[in-house]
């Protein structure tokens, strides 16, 4: 892999880290959906100034569930789930139902049916306008408040005094339908019973009054960069971070040029034309030119020069120069001028023989 390949890769690695922990660590936005604050689409701003133009009073709720303790009953509360969610009371104390207190819930999960996404259901307001395909199958009139033939989208559960409404669209009286005022009006008939005392629920939507504030901003530092923006800013650094030195697979620092060995041209020369030679099984070749160079060696050693002599005359000068007997070297420098093949065997012989007379005093 090249160098440009290389780095290419690097920040490949990287911009993908960096963009699968924008989906999965930045701000949920989504927590918006469904709040009477929000103007978009999927806000309920639009529906909120209805119900004040219908001189309905409607309070937002902006502290935990758990500190909800109204002074006056009975009540109704509004909450519209961002994702949907299995139906189940938000509510620990089944008391607060029994007193005749009623919640609505929007955005209760269900089955996907074979319904078309965009529907128009009868009520009595006139029609409905509905953008899902699910629907609630498992219940039956007169539960049903609001329907069709492939099940229901409003609900309702009745609870001693109180009861709570159900519905698998948090988009029921959105901001995309304020031209459709049939939306407002129902959702309006559905809080707006007994003449109880309406609120709305907002902390669920991350608006929280002054005092809840104060009392949650406690806490370590690490939990305050949690909370904040900049967290996930750091984490996305400190995975770029891992990746660079994992794709590098070294330590920060200079970098260590490396030795580059030294090539002996000799050495390598040799070694190739003996790879050659030896595929080619030329022994006669290899036994001219070494016992050649074998000759010129022993001849130096006895002061005799470079220049090839007899075979007669190097014997004659060796009996006399190391006393040994000729026969063993007259039989290397025989096989030197054959030119015949041998055996690899043979041939590691002749050498060993080179050797041993190369050993004996001169």
């Amino acid at each position: 892999m090249t160098k440009s390949n290389r780095i290419a890769w690097i920040g490949a690695i990287a911009l993908g880290v960096i963009i699968l922990l924008s989906l999965f660590a930045a701000p949920n936005t989504k927590i918006y959906t469904g709040s009477t604050y929000s103007r978009a689409a999927d806000g309920y701003g639009a529906w909120y100034a209805y119900m004040q133009q219908q001189g309905i009073t409607i309070q937002r709720w902006q502290k935990p569930l758990e500190n909800f303790k109204p002074e006056k009953t009975p009540v109704t509360m509004l909450r519209v789930i961002s994702s949907p969610r299995e139906a189940y009371l938000l509510f620990d104390e089944q008391e607060w139902l029994d007193k005749g207190n009623n919640l609505v819930i929007l955005g209760v999960k269900t089955p996907v049916t074979e319904a078309k996404f965009h529907s128009l259901l009868k009520s009595n307001f006139g029609n409905i306008k509905i953008a899902t395909k699910r629907r609630n199958i498992k219940v039956e009139k007169p539960s049903i408040s609001l329907g069709d033939r492939f099940g229901a989208v409003v609900w309702e559960e009745k609870k001693e005094k109180g009861k709570v409404i159900f519905s698998n669209t948090p988009y029921l009286a959105a901001n995309a339908y304020q031209d459709n005022l049939s939306n407002f009006q129902y959702l309006a008939s559905l809080v707006n019973q007994k003449g109880n005392k309406l609120f709305v629920d907002e902390y669920i939507h991350g608006y929280k009054d002054s005092d809840v504030k104060q009392s949650e901003g406690e806490g370590d530092l690490f939990s305050y960069f949690a909370k904040t923006p900049l967290f996930p800013a750091l984490v996305q650094v400190g995975i770029l971070l891992l990746v660079l030195i994992w794709a590098k697979n070294q330590r920060f620092g200079k970098p260590i040029a490396l030795e580059t060995p030294v090539i002996d041209n000799s050495q390598a020369y040799i070694q190739a034309l003996a790879g050659v030679l030896e595929k080619a099984e030329s022994t006669d070749f290899v036994v001219e030119m070494v016992g050649k160079e074998e000759q010129i060696q022993l001849q130096k050693s006895l002061g005799l020069g470079t220049t090839l002599l007899e075979h007669q005359t190097l014997l004659q000068v060796w009996q006399e120069k190391t006393g040994a007997n000729t026969a063993e070297l007259d039989a290397v420098l025989k096989l030197s001028t054959q030119k015949q093949h041998i055996s690899e065997r043979e041939l590691l012989s002749w050498l060993a023989k080179w050797r041993t007379l190369k050993e004996i005093p001169k």
